[in-house]
């Protein structure tokens, strides 16, 4: 199964364009948009790491103020696999 989660992240705008470099260059997390400080992120598992490790690892990210979770999915990752439903 594939863990995506999407968090409302934070941060400080005057260092915008640095904590979103900062959040890309992280694997299994993605920006999708962005707007006055505020991010929307999702962060999937990758090999060694959670999902929730990584939620944990932007808290880190110099500029990043809160990150809230907002969705969470698990879909299927094979074709074996039936999707969950979300929570």
């Amino acid at each position: 199964m594939l863990n995506v989660c999407g968090c409302l992240v934070h941060i400080n705008p005057d260092i915008a364009n640095q904590v979103i470099a900062d959040i890309e260059g992280m694997i299994g997390c993605e920006v999708h948009a962005h707007d006055n400080g505020r991010l929307v992120v999702t962060v999937e598992d990758i090999d060694g790491k959670s999902a929730s490790d990584l939620i944990m690892d932007l808290h880190k990210v110099p500029g990043v103020l809160t990150v809230t979770l907002t969705y969470h999915q698990f879909e299927p990752h094979g074709p074996n696999e039936a999707a969950a439903p979300a929570l």
